[in-house]
C-alpha cells in the first residue's frame, strides 16, 4: 500500500476506518465466545453446586433443571440454572 501522495485528512480517515473495523470485529467475536461459553456441562454444573455429577443428572431427570441435549452431550444453560436456584429459593421461604 503507498501512502506517498495522501493528504493528512485521507490518512486519518483510512486509520480510524481501519482502526473501528477491527474493534468491532474483535468485539462482535468476543461476544460470540460469550455467547457459546453459557452453556455448561454437566461436570462444570456440578463443580459449579458443588454436587457430584450423578446429582445434576438427577436435576435434569426431574425436571429442576432444563439442559439440552447435543448428540450424546448434555448442556445447562448457565440463564437456565441460574433461574432453577431462584425457584428453589423463593419454594425454601414460601414453605417457612
Amino acid at each position: 500500500m503507498l501512502i506517498t501522495n495522501l493528504k493528512l485528512e485521507d490518512l486519518e480517515d483510512l486509520v480510524q476506518t481501519s482502526v473501528e473495523n477491527s474493534l468491532k470485529n474483535f468485539f462482535t467475536k468476543k461476544l460470540e465466545k460469550e455467547n457459546q461459553s453459557q452453556k455448561l456441562s454437566v461436570k462444570e454444573t456440578a463443580i459449579l453446586l458443588s454436587v457430584s455429577e450423578i446429582t445434576v443428572r438427577n436435576y435434569i431427570k426431574r425436571g429442576l433443571l432444563k439442559a439440552e441435549r447435543i448428540g450424546s452431550r448434555i448442556f445447562i444453560h448457565r440463564e437456565n440454572l441460574e433461574n432453577s436456584l431462584k425457584e428453589v429459593k423463593s419454594l425454601k421461604y414460601k414453605r417457612c
